[in-house]
């Protein structure tokens, strides 16, 4: 860290869809403090209602996608909580996940907070780290069910041994946008 700057590399993207397909761009998260703010940018990437994904990476250690459409909350998806919950933008992503898990049902919330409470058990040292925030997957599983990604398979990406930056190369091109992926990243 450098006078405050970490030096944590992401990457990030829009991918806002349209009659034609998808459009791709590398975005920078730099005025990104809250969930709102994330959901501002990808509205402001669209001239319709139509669906705009934001793929968030850090450097292998996890991903995350969150979906917004038109004016609807945006939907969350973070391959790994913990490891997200530790660095900014994924702490942003986690906070609003684990108090929406607070507020309402969240399918798989509970199964995973459950699982999280198992592993505390286990090494209460890595559970003071996490704060809280589960290990593993967290957040709607069926975030790319519409687009022809099913809920496994989005969990066989985020699973244990799963590189975050092929996971993301795999989920472009099962929505058919992986060759615009790869050229801006």
């Amino acid at each position: 860290m450098i006078l405050g700057v970490s030096l944590v590399a992401y990457f990030a993207a829009v991918l806002a869809r349209s009659e034609d397909g998808w459009d791709v761009s590398e975005t920078e998260l730099d005025d990104v403090e809250t969930l709102a703010d994330l959901a501002d940018l990808a509205r402001d990437s669209t001239q319709d209602d139509d669906s705009v994904l934001i793929f968030i990476e850090q450097e292998d250690a996890w991903f995350a996608i969150v979906r917004v459409d038109g004016e609807e909350d945006p939907r969350i998806f973070v391959s790994d909580g913990a490891a997200a919950a530790r660095s900014s933008y994924g702490s942003v992503l986690t906070d609003e996940l684990v108090d929406q898990a607070g507020e309402s049902e969240f399918g798989d919330l509970d199964h995973l907070l459950e699982e999280a409470e198992e592993a505390e058990e286990q090494d209460e040292e890595e559970s003071d780290a996490r704060g809280g925030v589960p290990v593993g997957p967290l957040g709607d599983t069926h975030i790319l069910t519409e687009f022809g990604l099913a809920s496994d398979e989005l969990l066989a990406l985020s699973g244990e041994g799963a590189v975050p930056g092929d996971a993301l190369e795999e989920i472009a091109e099962a929505l058919g946008c992986g060759e615009v992926l790869e050229a801006v990243r």
